[in-house]
């Protein structure tokens, strides 16, 4: 019996019924404090924020529930000291000194029994309660704190430890069991009960191995408070629930909040659950551990609110809990609760893989070296030539696959087992699709039969039967069946008729049967608890584990400044269209994809490719005819006097030559260039880049012959509404000072639409000014046109249409070769003779027969698939849609842009204009969750870039928006 509070003794504990006025009586009498006193929600404390007549935050008045003991208290206490000081960078709150300086007061007279009051420091920031969706660096950030607290308790003892809580799981199932009465729900009641009878039973099997300590046990949303400064949880309150438990409850109490927030699944626990083993190592029973503690903590959290609705009706702290509580019983009962340890265990790298199957052959008469195992996953060259032109993988695609091996000669067709299957997978989908098989399909090329791995009873079940042994269960279905009751091995128990798949599972006796599929994120536990049937066939078991290592191969051999998008990116090896599919079997919608301008994997691309390397690939020196065709082609698409081809690799060549010519053409060296404005990464283009979002010191570092104008941003620049025309005014004077300096300048560059601040359009006229007042001084306009050429405007296929003006020089690249490196500049004949002052110019593999066929090829689709078109017409629908967006969610400061060159600009206030950096980060993450590759751009980092590949349909565009909008809604 414990020497303190027992719940099951003392069941039923309402809130304190403490006013206001009574607690600002308390304050004032024994902390010398005059405050105003607010009443907090608790469930069965009763708790009062304070507030000076300043309005400024005081700190909290606790009342303790009177069946708590002063000892119990004094325990909490000195587990708050404890850990402030064994944690200084955590935020704890130890209570403060009375008058009469103890950290606790005891009232007579206020209650039904002694009063315990304690005034607590207020600790700000915030709880996650009220957060909406929780992303994976708060969830990871919750498992740290808990970690660290779980180790500064470690070896905290205290005779106030000695209690029986109701929210102590080890008495989890009979507080449900106790409780369950008060829930009206018969329906709910039931699966209440069952649920913690179930979780019940998995943890008293683990118990033994479960060490104790002093536990805080509730490191909760409500309980964890967010740092100001990074969002990230750092302060601690309400030990209220202090006890001498299981040391892993901490981490189940504290991570079943998760679950009970909008957009959680039950894997959303796991990046705590990582951060907790860095901090604390959890053994294999304790991970064992977690899952079901999990279930018991929600089972209890719905019994325990039903009762104390009853006990308090008016305490609105529990009905504001009740939808989160019946979110976390939904996701911790959804799922057989043996699988989510196997989840846990591989996350932690605790996983020990399955024992092979053994047996005699399941398929008669076919031998293993007669079965083709078809890859179906995303990396598998079947997928090749497979996809619909227009849309996704047609229907019976495997079906095809299968006919075509045994025409190839096998006798049967195998499926891998556990390997993600890409057939599996919708093209658009915000939720992670059922694609890991949890058996085998097989195709027979004649008729085979099915015989018995190993003696057993067989059972017909619908479309097939089940085999059962001591220990194994073996199922089939889609085949005849030949036989039920008792086996031996050998059997003959089916037949499955040729061109016919049959699926195949096995498991082992008393293991949930498992979905024919399941989620990436499910299947290490759907797996651990399925067998392999293929060395049944006499193939070898599959591995199913992807390379963990990859980024950190890549780190090793890649230089690390080249960064890749996203903190813990999928694993992309193949592209379709406006699509990315993952080696996890996921597809994503690609909506920042500017070089695919075509879409990815396009057939004609590829097949062009394909036969100009089987014929030749040398340098523009030789005399060929595709370098004069591609030349001709791309100089029709622009204005008469931009005449003349040069052919480089890329857009950051293509900048830096264009640079080179107006220097070369006019003997000077000045560059005038645009702020906030990327052009590339050769020294040239570095020097007239100046994003301070690709080089933080970007301005600061300019050599003496830039010189930059103010970026032209009409939406938070220096000059909006109807001073915007002073951006031209601004510039031009720029240019004409330089000139009554004595040194003009050479050129002018800007991009033509203002891509690296999102798509933003120039303002009306502001090239023609600026073209012109550098021409008077004897200088260059070049346009930049890596971005935002080729169609993606929709109404023009260059940008410097929309401004109406012709420059002199043109740089281009990115579309031109859907993602082969191929650019161009495209200039006069007089200029690009001028360049032969700096002798000769010379490319090895800009202008080679392989890029001047692929850049061809580009143009041709273009115009075949009427793809400007298709950027003006789905452009249009995009922006317009995500302008809706705008009137519901006020951090959308504006969207930018025209056609398929498109930024919605990310705000914290719509007045100010405060830029939103690090909610645009982890709006692009929970996006890239929900299926929709998305990045920042813009010097803020505030902008989403969206500019797909220009195939792009109107379903991927309301995709998009749909998907954004739940974002916005749900949190991030």
């Amino acid at each position: 019996m414990s020497a303190g509070f027992t719940f099951l003794e003392q069941p039923e504990l309402p809130a304190p019924q403490v006013s206001e006025a009574q607690a600002e009586q308390l304050l004032a009498e024994h902390y010398g404090i005059a405050a105003r006193a607010e009443s907090l929600g608790s469930q069965q404390d009763k708790n009062f924020l304070l507030r000076g007549a300043d309005g400024v935050t005081l700190g909290v008045l606790k009342v303790a529930n009177p069946a708590f003991t002063a000892t119990e208290l004094d325990a909490q206490d000195e587990a708050a000291g404890l850990i402030a000081n064994a944690e200084p960078t955590l935020r704890v709150a130890v209570p403060r000194p009375n008058l009469a300086g103890a950290r606790s007061t005891t009232v007579h007279g206020l209650l039904d029994g002694p009063a315990h009051v304690r005034l607590l420091p207020f600790v700000d920031g915030g709880t996650y309660v009220d957060t909406g969706y929780l992303s994976p660096e708060i969830v990871s950030a919750m498992g740290t704190l808990t970690g660290r607290v779980s180790r500064a308790l470690r070896d905290f003892t205290h005779p106030g430890l000695d209690r029986a809580l109701q929210w102590d799981l080890r008495f989890g199932a009979d507080v449900v069991h106790a409780l369950a009465g008060h829930v009206a729900d018969p329906d709910v009641r039931d699966r209440l009960t069952v649920a913690a009878t179930l979780a019940g039973e998995r943890v008293a099997a683990l118990a033994d191995h479960l060490p104790r300590q002093a536990v805080h046990l509730d490191l909760t949303d409500a309980n964890v408070i967010a740092s100001a400064e990074t969002g990230l949880p750092d302060g601690i309150i309400d030990f209220g629930d202090l006890s001498d438990t299981w040391a892993v409850s901490e981490l189940a109490v504290g991570l079943s909040s998760v679950l009970g927030h909008p957009g959680a699944s039950p894997t959303s626990i796991l990046p705590g659950v990582r951060a907790f083993h860095a901090i604390r190592p959890l053994s294999r029973a304790e991970a064992d551990a977690v899952w079901p503690l999990v279930v018991l903590r929600a089972t209890v959290l719905i019994a325990s609110g039903a009762q104390q609705a009853t006990l308090d009706p008016d305490n609105a702290y529990l009905t504001e809990q009740s939808d989160a509580e019946a979110r976390m019983f939904e996701l911790a009962t959804s799922l057989p609760i043996d699988v989510m340890p196997g989840v846990i265990r591989h996350a932690l790298g605790l996983v020990d893989p399955p024992a092979a199957l053994a047996g005699l052959p399941l398929v008669a008469d076919v031998s293993a070296d007669t079965i083709a195992v078809l890859d179906l996953s995303s990396t598998s060259d079947l997928f090749d030539d497979a996809f619909e032109p227009g849309g996704w993988l047609p229907a019976g695609v495997e079906n095809r696959f299968a006919d075509e091996a045994v025409r190839a000669g096998a006798a049967l067709v195998a499926t891998g087992f556990g390997r993600p299957r890409l057939t599996r997978a919708p093209a658009l989908s915000q939720s992670s699709p059922a694609v890991v098989p949890t058996g085998i399909a097989l195709w027979p090329g004649r008729e085979v039969t099915i015989t018995a791995p190993w003696s057993g009873e067989v059972e017909r079940v619908d479309n097939g039967f089940v085999l059962h042994s001591t220990d194994l269960e073996i199922s089939v279905a889609g085949v005849e069946l030949a036989a039920t009751g008792p086996v031996d091995a050998g059997t003959p128990l089916a037949t499955a008729a040729p061109g016919q798949w049959f699926a195949v599972a096995a498991k082992p006796v008393g293991a949930p049967p498992a979905p024919a599929f399941t989620t990436a994120e499910l299947a290490p536990g759907w797996l651990a608890l399925a067998r392999d049937p293929a060395p049944l066939l006499g193939l070898p078991a599959a591995s199913y584990s992807a390379d963990r290592d990859l980024l950190a191969r890549r780190d090793d051999s890649f230089a690390k400044v080249q960064e890749h998008y996203y903190a813990d990116p999928p694993q992309i090896e193949r592209g379709w269209r406006h699509h990315l599919m993952s080696t996890s079997g996921r597809v994503y919608l690609d909506m920042v994809n500017n070089v695919a301008v075509l879409g990815h994997a396009h057939p004609r691309v590829a097949d062009a490719a394909a036969r100009q390397l089987r014929r030749l690939n040398t340098n523009s020196r030789f005399n060929y005819e595709a370098v004069v065709e591609y030349s001709e082609r791309l100089a029709a698409t622009l204005p008469e006097q931009l005449d003349t081809v040069f052919l480089v690799n890329s857009g950051s060549e293509a900048s830096d030559l264009a640079i080179r010519l107006a220097t070369a053409a006019t003997g000077r060296r000045d560059v005038v260039a645009v702020r906030e404005a990327y052009h590339g990464w050769t020294y040239g283009t570095d020097a007239v880049s100046t994003s301070t979002a690709d080089n933080p010191n970007a301005l600061s570092t300019r050599p003496d012959w830039v010189h930059t104008v103010e970026s032209p941003n009409s939406f938070r620049g220096k000059y909006r509404g109807a001073d915007v025309p002073r951006y031209a005014e601004d510039a031009v004077r720029c240019i004409t000072d330089l000139a009554a300096e004595g040194r003009p300048a050479a050129g002018f560059i800007c991009e033509t639409v203002y891509g690296n601040a999102g798509g933003m359009t120039l303002p009306d006229g502001y090239l023609a000014d600026v073209y012109a007042a550098v021409r008077a001084a004897g200088g260059y306009a070049i346009a930049d046109e890596v971005q935002v050429g080729y169609g993606r405007l929709g109404e023009w296929f260059w940008g410097f249409h929309q401004q109406q003006v012709v420059p002199d020089i043109v740089s281009v690249a990115k579309s031109t070769g859907n993602g082969y490196p191929l650019g161009a500049v495209i200039t006069s004949r007089a200029v690009a003779d001028a360049f032969s002052s700096q002798g000769y110019f010379f490319s090895s593999t800009g202008g080679s027969p392989l890029s001047c066929v692929i850049g061809l090829t580009v143009l041709d689709v273009l115009a075949d698939e009427a793809l400007q078109g298709n950027a003006k017409r789905v452009g249009t629908h995009l922006k317009e849609r995500l302008l809706g967006l705008r009137d519901r969610h006020p951090i959308i400061g504006t969207v930018h842009g025209m056609g398929l060159y498109l930024g919605v600009e990310m705000v914290r206030d719509p007045e100010t204009l405060e830029p939103a950096p690090e909610e645009t980060t982890a709006i692009c993450n929970r996006m890239l969750d929900l299926g929709v590759v998305i990045q920042p751009t813009g010097d803020h980092q505030n902008i989403l870039k969206t500019k797909p590949p220009l195939c792009i349909d109107l379903a991927g565009a309301d995709f998009y928006v749909d998907t954004l909008d739940r974002v916005l809604t749900e949190g991030w």
